[in-house]
């Protein structure tokens, strides 16, 4: 279930870290659901852009609830074609919400283009949009906004960076390419 609001009640938000083979990872929660996986290079950069994008709210790193939920964001940030299993609390615009929405329903593996969220939304002039509120998405890996490509097929910016992209994108496709069967000798 996603929260209908707008903004969220941040004395009610609270938030751990861990580290990634991609850096550190913030996961920030409500008690609806987990609102933010922030990434960045240094624990001080998340926790930084979680108290700008969540004035008023606290670390409780030795929280299990919060432990159990940092594991699981690092967990797809390892494996981002594995299912996230926790409950979301999207705290976006009803726009946003709608382009999260459709990015979750893109398969790992697949990278999808702006215009095509624009027109499964509904709103097939509104690429730019779309493209704004993955800038926007504060959820990374669980709402695959990495998945989304300009309509020529290359890559476009990402808030956690290119390169995070790019590695993301590579692990989804190296996961979806079946082995090779083994040769008799």
């Amino acid at each position: 279930m996603k929260s209908k609001r707008s903004s969220p009640d941040a004395g009610a938000i609270r938030w751990g870290t861990g580290r990634s083979g991609l850096g550190w990872v913030l996961v920030a929660t409500t008690w609806r659901g987990v609102c933010g996986i922030l990434l960045g290079d240094t624990r001080e950069e998340v926790e930084r852009e979680a108290r700008a994008r969540f004035p008023g709210s606290r670390s409780h790193d030795a929280s299990a609830g919060i432990g159990t939920a940092v594991a699981a964001a690092i967990r797809i940030v390892e494996r981002p074609w594995a299912s996230f299993g926790r409950q979301l609390d999207l705290l976006g615009t009803p726009f946003q919400q709608r382009v999260w929405e459709a990015l979750r329903e893109v398969p790992a593996g697949s990278t999808t283009s702006y215009s095509a969220l624009a027109a499964r939304i509904g709103a097939p002039r509104s690429a730019r949009a779309v493209g704004a509120a993955c800038g926007a998405n504060p959820i990374a890996v669980a709402i695959p906004c990495h998945r989304a490509r300009r309509g020529d097929g290359s890559l476009a910016g990402y808030r956690w960076g290119l390169e995070r992209k790019r590695e993301l994108l590579r692990r989804e496709a190296e996961a979806a390419t079946p082995a090779e069967p083994e040769r008799a000798a």
